[in-house]
């Protein structure tokens, strides 16, 4: 691949439409590591988003195995280089990372890494997450003693993806504030203001997105003008987007907990649904951040599933301490289904969102479902 202007410009336009077509979090950050090791040609690439408790509450790679992963071990730590783009907003382009003072090593199953390049993904002021590429290919054999390196322009083009890589963040973080406000009858105000304060402003970027490809072999100083009024379009609706989300955002877990949490969502549903829906939490000690988020997520997936799909006259949820963990259990008097024949459904109904969240918590997941004896959920964490 060749990572000149002419060719990194449309390349960046076709990455920006793929994350568009997203809505759930987990999938746009799949979507933008991807895209930026394509962009790249970067053997490996990551993206962190941190959490308040100096973890990652959700860490996504590409180009390691699942095999390499669950080899690799616990989630990286905020230190060292990831910690510095993550507290100073500061791109770092390394020839070669391990010799950085601040490079502390990483576990025996991590490939080897050498080349580095990273940038923060930010909204305004606030950091999202830390993007980050390492070990670029080379198009001819490098000369002896020379490998490939990260250049000026491959950071260029990684920070007009990492720009709209916060605005397609954004956006997906608040489609899933939307439903979990669907019970209290925010949906169609969302949508609305959705629509009219940003959806004109993203259509616009887009476009000027696909004038600046088309002009940037023929006249470059229009291009780089397009390209100046991409970044006021993203910097526009990134605003608008986060003043939705402070306006609408509900109670959370930094506030209340998960028990607390849980129990408040529990008794809402309950209010706006026929279905009975209970909760109860059995000494339950605290978890990693990281893990709560993941259990809240499943839960409301599966909540979601039983009180949409399944016909189901009582949803129960209970929390459990397990050992150091504990284990989640949302059981229903529903439909229920056939495990063996959905695996085409079962992305529809949500399953491969959720086991991808437990796993990615170091977690597991389990369902239990037969036809006319409804569906049970459990999602196991080993705590911290």
């Amino acid at each position: 691949m060749t990572n000149g202007a002419g060719a990194g410009i449309p390349a960046v336009s076709t990455a920006i439409l793929a994350m568009s077509r997203h809505l759930e979090v987990r999938d746009v950050l799949k979507t933008i590591v991807a895209s930026a090791r394509e962009l790249l040609d970067a053997e490996y690439a990551a993206l962190g988003v941190p959490d308040d408790h100096g973890g990652f509450a959700q860490f996504v790679v590409d180009g390691v195995s699942a095999e390499q992963w669950k080899a690799i071990g616990p989630l990286p730590r905020q230190h060292g280089i990831l910690a510095a783009m993550l507290h100073n907003a500061t791109p770092e382009r390394l020839a070669d990372v391990r010799e950085d003072p601040r490079f502390g090593g990483w576990p025996a199953a991590h490939p080897d890494m050498s080349d580095f390049l990273g940038l923060p993904v930010a909204d305004g002021d606030e950091i999202l997450g830390a993007l980050f590429l390492a070990n670029k290919r080379c198009p001819t054999p490098p000369s002896r003693g020379n490998g490939c390196r990260f250049t000026e322009e491959d950071e260029r083009l990684l920070g007009i993806l990492a720009q709209h890589a916060a605005i397609a963040l954004t956006n997906a973080r608040l489609y899933e504030r939307s439903r979990e406000l669907t019970i209290a009858g925010e949906r169609a105000r969302l949508a609305h203001e959705l629509h009219d304060a940003v959806a004109q402003k993203l259509f616009s970027l887009r476009l000027t997105a696909q004038a600046a490809a088309a002009l940037v072999d023929r006249d470059p100083a229009r291009a780089k003008d397009e390209l100046h009024q991409v970044a006021a379009l993203a910097a526009e609706a990134a605003d608008e987007l986060r003043a939705a989300v402070v306006e609408l955002r509900p109670a959370g877990l930094d506030e209340d907990g998960l028990v607390a949490t849980l129990r408040s969502q529990a008794q809402v549903l309950d209010r706006a649904h026929s279905a009975r829906v209970t909760f109860a939490a059995h000494y339950v000690r605290a978890l990693p951040a990281a893990q709560e988020e993941a259990m809240l997520r499943v839960a409301q997936e599966a909540l979601h599933n039983a009180l949409r799909h399944s016909g189901a006259g009582h949803v129960e949820v209970t929390l459990t301490r397990n050992g150091q963990g504990a284990l989640l259990r949302i059981a229903d008097n529903g439909c229920g289904f056939d495990p063996g024949t959905v695996r085409r459904a079962g992305r529809h109904l949500g399953l491969v969102s959720m086991r991808d969240r437990a796993g990615g918590v170091g977690g597991k997941l389990t369902v239990e479902s037969e036809p006319g004896k409804g569906t049970a959920v459990e999602m196991e964490v080993p705590g911290g």
